[in-house]
Order: C-alpha cells, then structure tokens, then sequence
C-alpha cells in the first residue's frame, strides 16, 4: 500500500468579514451569513467571522440593565456582550450546518483587551498566536464583535458601531489582506441610497475621505486604526459582486449595478433539492424560480408549483437550470440542450458529469455557457475549487481522500459494533443514504467522484468504471477488530497517482490507516482530499459531504457565482455627477 502524504503547514490567505445587526435582524439571517462566509472559503480564503448581536437585542439588554439597575457601566457592560457571545456561538452552528470546520473564541480565549470607558472602550490587544492557532484547524473563526477584556474593568465594549472596530483591529493584527464590512448598501455613497435613488455610490475612497463620507455607517474609531495600520476595507452588500474600497486611493465614484434576476429552472426537490429550492426563495430579489420538476407533483410542502414535465419546468428563458434528479443518463440530454442553447446548468449530480463530461463540456462551450458542479465532489468541502487552483499552477501529480460521507459514517458505526443493517437505517434516517445506497456501499460514487477529480486536477480521461472498487459489504467485523487492535481505523480512501508515461493509476479501497494520519481523523460525514502539486507541496480540504445542507450550500454558491457574473445595467449618471462607470458588466 502507498505511504499517504501528510498536509504541509502552507499559509492560506486570510480575510475578516464583519457582520452587523444591520444583516443580522432574524435568526433566519445566520443561514445567509454562513453562506456568505462559505463563499470565502470555497476561494480559498481562512475567514475571521466578527459578528454583532441581532437587530435590536443591544439595545434591548441596555435597557433592561437600566431598568433593573440603574446607571452602572461595568455591570452594564457586561449585560450588554452577551448579545455578541450567544451571535457568535449561533453563527458557528449555522456554519457547521453546511460543512465548513468553524469554531468561535470568546475575548478571554484570544487574549483581546481593550482600555477606556466601560462602555465606549479601544482595542490594544489580541493575542494572535492563540488566534492563527485555531485557524490551523478550522477554515472559519467565528468572534463576538463590540467586546473586550479590560486589566481594571475586566469586561468593556466597544461603543456604538463596535464591531466595525473589531473586524479592523483583528485584520490589523492578524496581517489579513483584506477586511469586509457586510453592510446593508452595496457600498459608500454619498448621499442615504434609501432616501436618494440618485445618490452617487463611491468606488474607492481615501480614510480621511472615508471618516467623512462614511459618517454613520462606519465607526470612526475603525477608520482611525485602519489608516495607521494600513488596513485595506471593503464595504459591501451580502453576496455582492462589488464594493468600495478604503486605502490610500484617490477618491473616484462609480454607477451602482443593477443586479439581474434569473429565472432557474429546478430539477428535483429531494435531499439537495429541497435546501436548494430553500435558498432561492429566500433571494426573490435575484432569482424567479419555475415549476419544480418532480417524480410525484401532488406536493403541497412550499410555497411553489411543481410539475412531471421536463418541458413545463424548463419553460421561458431560463438563465440557469439546476439539477439534482440523480442517474447518469435520464437528464444527460436536457442538460447538454440547455448548455448548447447557452443556459447555464448548476448540478451535484456526480454521475451525469462523470459519463458525460466530454459531452457537457463541448455543449457548453457551443452555447458560451457555464458548467459548475461543485457539489458533486466534496459537499461542502470546497474540493474542485482547490484543484481548479493548483492544476494551473503548479500541476498536480496526486490526489488521496476520503469522498463519500455516507460510507464514512458506516465504518465509524461499524467500529462501534453496530451491524451493517443497523448504521444503515440510521444513515438513511439521517437523510446521508438514500433508500437504494448501492452507489455509496459498492464504491460507484466514490469512484465517480475520483474520475471528475482526475479530469480536472491531471487532465485525463478515466472511466468511472475503469476504477477498482472494492464494497463494504466486504467488511467484516474481524478486520474492524484487527484494525482498532493496532490502533488504525478502517477508512474509504480513494488514490490517484500521475504516472510518468502520463496514465493516471486509480482506486478506491477500503484500507487501514495510522489513527494519526489526516485521513484517519475524519469522522462521519467528513470529507478531506491531499492534493499532492507538482512542487511536493500538500495541501488538504475538509469539509462534510454528505447530507441536505452542505451540498445544497455548494450548489447555491455556484448559482450565486453566475449571478454575480450575469450581465448586469449600471445606471445612467446624472448631468453633471462625474460619476465614472467603471464598466458595464461582470
């Protein structure tokens, strides 16, 4: 058996998002956010999350301090956090839901200090080490904005517009590229766009310009600490494909964009579908959603109309069809029409793109439209996203991972002495197997999944079927037992190698690893690739892959991605603005 590699400790870029209460109004907001942040990621990005309390809960926990107490800072202070702590920890959750590895720290966990009023303090202190110490683990730190220890108070905030404050110190200390301030405008305008609808949006702005400019809409303190330490900040709307920019840049002003609103046509509402179907109707402001097609039309759980006709639910000018039916071949004709006709085609469906890629890739390219498959390898771990990256530059001679979750959570139950009939129905009652789980078991979707990874990473043609496999049917209680004994755990790997002659060898097995090895530590659900460059370096993704949540996430962000880069209007300036359109599409 080939040795594994082990991930080397390479750096990643990283970036702190900062999410006030301005997009945080509901619990239902968390959902949005951790998309938000697993945009990031997927890009490759480690992602400092800096939250604020839901709209309202601040002042609600102010005021019931006064009622009850009176005019007292220190103790106000602290009654006034806890609307922080309880967003932080909830967001964390919210990201954990879709896959990504996420985690929060509280102020005294990460050594942040801060000096002044109880109630209106400043920053002096983050104790980084402990901070990057966590990011080595996990992809995304979630941390309360708006509060702080301090050596005489013990516990302060930050004053009014906090958070703004801490998303910047922590970029500062952190040496991150780039803070992002999630705001509810797409930017710096010069007038209230709400009030406004002239209103002229700035494109990039000076920090003097800025503190002006921004009065209200950015703590002035943050502005302060951006400029002495040179932090670069961007303002912008969730999902937005734009923003100003905050540096030592000359002040110039653009035309905001008009987003456009595509119509999708969905394909299935099962597992995946369902999550899917739940993000779009939550954006009705980017997409409008046709009849969902369906094998039993008679539903009645969402607030939509669906259909058994393919040619109902592909109906009107559709800008993007999603699919999530499954099989390899039912849809594989629709889904090349579509491309041909220049409709760009969303799926997770692992085994349509894997018998056909060379037909969807050609289709695509006649129609100068998109294929994005992301979650059909990974889930939610951004797997295509890294090796789309490292097969450019530097190349790729290696791939090793564990990509089914299903068969994951199977030999994790195994190992605890459940039978094979038993950790079944509880991955299918979990909604990780379907009802039929031959695929998952026998080593199809695995081997699916490594061929797609193949095409991409090393640019060769290989079968899925052309792949050995080997079954967990074959498992025995015995080799569980043999494995356990010498302290390795039984896992799903499945191994690319780039040959010399330029073959790809292939397989997907079930083998023994040292419990200490990276593949060995996933658990459950879990995905992790090493992707071996061809410089020697390693690098690893980790994600969950299996279940509703984190392949819809994927999906979604995939859809997002073409909306982002659909054709788009900017508004016509007004005589005499000096706006500058910077272009007229994305």
């Amino acid at each position: 058996m080939d040795q594994l590699p082990h991930p080397a400790a390479s750096p990643k870029r990283l970036c702190v998002l900062k999410f006030g209460s301005s997009v945080l109004e509901t619990e239902g907001d968390y959902a949005a956010v951790a998309n938000e942040v697993y945009r990031h990621v997927r890009e490759g990005e480690k992602v400092v999350a800096v939250v604020s309390a839901l709209a309202g809960e601040t002042d609600a926990l102010l005021n019931q301090g006064m009622r009850v107490g009176g005019e007292q800072p220190l103790l106000l202070a602290r009654v006034a956090r806890t609307g922080e702590l309880h967003s932080a920890a909830l967001l964390a959750l919210a990201l954990g839901q879709i896959g990504v590895r996420a985690c929060t720290l509280d102020p005294h966990e990460m050594g942040l200090v801060a000096e002044g009023d109880p109630l209106d303090s400043t920053l002096t202190g983050l104790d980084a080490e402990a901070v990057l110490a966590k990011l080595e683990l996990h992809d995304a730190l979630v941390v309360p904005g708006f509060t702080a220890g301090h050596a005489t108070h013990g516990i302060v905030t930050l004053g009014r517009g906090g958070t703004d404050l801490s998303a910047v110190f922590f970029a500062a200390r952190l040496d991150a590229h780039r803070v992002r301030l999630i705001k509810d405008v797409d930017g710096v305008y010069d007038q209230d766009p709400a009030r406004n609808p002239l209103a002229e949006r700035y494109a990039q702005l000076s920090y003097e310009e800025a503190a002006k400019a921004s009065a209200g809409l950015i703590q002035p303190k943050a502005i302060q600490v951006a400029q002495q330490r040179d932090v670069l900040i961007e303002v912008a709307a969730m999902g937005s494909a734009e923003e100003t920019t905050i540096a030592n840049l000359p002040l110039v002003k653009s035309l905001p964009l008009q987003r456009a609103k595509l119509r999708v046509a969905l394909l299935g509402c099962g597992t995946v579908g369902a999550g899917v179907m739940t993000y779009l109707l939550k954006r009705p402001d980017l997409f409008v959603l046709n009849r969902v097609l369906v094998r039993s039309p008679d539903r009645r759980d969402q607030p939509v109309l669906y259909t058994d006709s393919l040619a109902e639910a592909m109906t009107g000018e559709v800008d993007i069809v999603v699919e999530t039916m499954g099989g390899a071949h039912e849809y594989a004709d629709a889904l090349c029409d579509a491309l041909r006709g220049g409709t760009h085609v969303v799926t997770a469906n692992k085994a349509v793109v894997a018998a056909h890629y060379d037909a969807l890739h050609a289709c695509a390219a006649a129609g100068n439209a998109k294929l994005l498959y992301s979650g059909a390898v990974g889930g939610g771990a951004p797997v295509l996203e890294a090796v789309g990256r490292l097969a450019k530059q530097p190349g790729i001679v290696a791939l090793d991972g564990v990509v089914n979750g299903t068969v994951n959570f199977l030999l994790a139950r195994l190992a605890n002495g459940w039978s094979f009939d038993q950790a079944l129905a509880k991955a299918q009652e979990l909604g990780f197997a379907e009802a039929d789980p031959t695929s998952d078991v026998d080593g199809h979707d695995a081997a699916y999944k490594l061929s797609l990874l193949v095409r991409d990473a090393m640019g060769v043609a290989l079968p899925s079927d052309e792949i050995p496999k080997d079954s967990l049917r074959s498992v025995t209680a015995e080799a569980i037992l043999a494995a356990l004994a010498k302290g390795q755990v039984l896992k799903q790997v499945s191994r690319a190698r780039l040959l010399p002659d330029g073959k790809v060898e292939a397989s997907v097995r079930i083998e023994s690893l040292p419990g200490s090895h990276p593949l060995a530590r996933v658990t459950n659900t879990e995905n992790s690739v090493l992707i071996t460059a061809a410089d020697g370096t390693v690098h690893e993704v980790h994600g969950h892959g299996a279940g509703r949540w984190p392949t819809a996430a994927s999906v979604f962000a995939d859809i997002m991605d073409l909306q982002r880069a659909a054709p788009c209007q900017r508004s016509a300036p007004t005589a005499g603005s000096g706006v500058v359109p910077l272009r007229m599409s994305v």
